[in-house]
């Protein structure tokens, strides 16, 4: 029969909130409100840190108490809301969060017969796949298929005999307005989460590095974490000027940082696909960072940005003086980099990947939990 409407494919996305401000919530966020507007997808959400209501949130002040009943009640949501779901897409992290969040969603998909699709974004998936493979491995294979944002992860994946597909992480890059720095002043920015494989303490030592030549420099470090205490001493004792710790920054607010900044600086030693780089790229704000895990897939040392070795923070302050004293490459770079950014990493190319995606879980849905990871309509 023509002529009827064609139904749209119910997706559930599963993924923490904006109340963690990491990179994983502002994809969630960013591919929900995409969603939205969407002729041919209809799309929920379904918090892995749900908010407790009335007196219950109390419990979520409590050590240990928090992770039972926030689990408690996301379990509870899932059996709820995958039931009436035509594909589960499950933003996963590694390690322990991996077991609490992504495990028990693909399992009620898998129970419910949805299509199942994990979509896994940690810069740690080769260790959490090294030390946990013999049940980290055989739990994945409940997804129907695996989504990573980078082929770095495509090729950590299939080393543990696991097929991904590579979807990458977007923007909006209009909401970061490109400033063209024809003569760069020393004003650097860091906005990576306070964790020790981000190496921010990495950033400061390269900053310090970079004074003694620039007593005249400044650096903007957004972001908080476990690590806060300890990286603000070190400042301390390295003895830095013009640093400002901002605390952590709403996705909202940052497009002012980037914009106030000359030069961006990333020193982490393990890594995926940073967002605060693709950031830097639509904001046209030139790039010195570390070849940390993937980083070197999205940034092309001399054509989109600089990188130096990661954990060597002389080599890449050596490389954010070679930029201060050569305005022309830095102005090359970050062209070159903003001209990356709308062709990869928006919403248009990023959008057809995921639809084409929902179509084949789509087509999928209703399969036996033996169906294995990676299979096709």
């Amino acid at each position: 029969m023509t002529g009827l409407p064609v139904p749209k494919i119910r997706v559930a996305v599963v993924g923490p909130t904006l109340s963690y401000l990491g990179g994983q919530a502002v994809q969630v966020r960013r591919l929900l409100d995409r969603l939205d507007s969407s002729a041919e997808v209809e799309a929920t959400f379904v918090p892995t840190n749900p908010a407790l209501p009335g007196p219950l949130a109390a419990l979520q002040r409590i050590k240990y108490l928090r992770t039972l009943v926030t689990s408690v009640a996301f379990v509870l949501s899932l059996l709820r809301q995958l039931r009436r779901t035509d594909v589960v897409h499950v933003f996963s992290p590694s390690y322990w969060a991996f077991l609490l969040g992504p495990v028990p969603a693909m399992l009620i998909g898998r129970l419910y017969g949805c299509g199942v699709l994990l979509n896994y974004h940690s810069g740690e998936a080769e260790d959490h796949l090294r030390r946990s493979g013999r049940i980290v491995i055989p739990l994945m294979r409940i997804a129907h298929e695996i989504v990573v944002p980078s082929e770095f992860l495509v090729e950590v994946f299939g080393r543990f005999g696991l097929p991904a597909t590579a979807i990458y992480n977007f923007l909006d890059a209009e909401a970061y307005p490109h400033r063209e720095r024809e003569a760069l002043a020393p004003q650097f920015l860091s906005n990576r989460n306070f964790e020790a494989h981000y190496n921010v303490a990495g950033v400061l030592r390269a900053f310090a590095v970079v004074q003694r030549s620039r007593p005249d420099a400044v650096l903007t470090v957004a972001g908080d974490g476990r690590e806060r205490a300890a990286l603000e001493a070190l400042a301390g004792s390295l003895a830095l000027r013009g640093v400002t710790f901002t605390g952590a920054v709403a996705p909202e607010r940052m497009p002012a940082l980037y914009g106030a900044a000359d030069l961006y600086l990333n020193a982490s030693l393990i890594d995926n696909m940073p967002l605060s780089i693709l950031e830097a790229f639509a904001a046209g704000l030139p790039v010195v960072t570390s070849d940390a895990g993937g980083i070197p897939y999205i940034v092309r040392d001399g054509e989109t940005g600089l990188l130096a070795p990661a954990g060597d923070a002389d080599a890449l302050a050596a490389a954010a003086l070679r930029l201060l004293e050569n305005p022309a490459l830095a102005h090359r770079l970050s062209t070159g980099a903003r001209a990356e950014c709308l062709r990869r990493y928006t919403w248009s190319p990023v959008g057809a990947g995921w639809h084409a995606c929902y179509r084949r879980l789509y087509a999928v849905r209703r399969r036996p939990l033996s169906a294995p990871a990676g299979a096709q309509p």
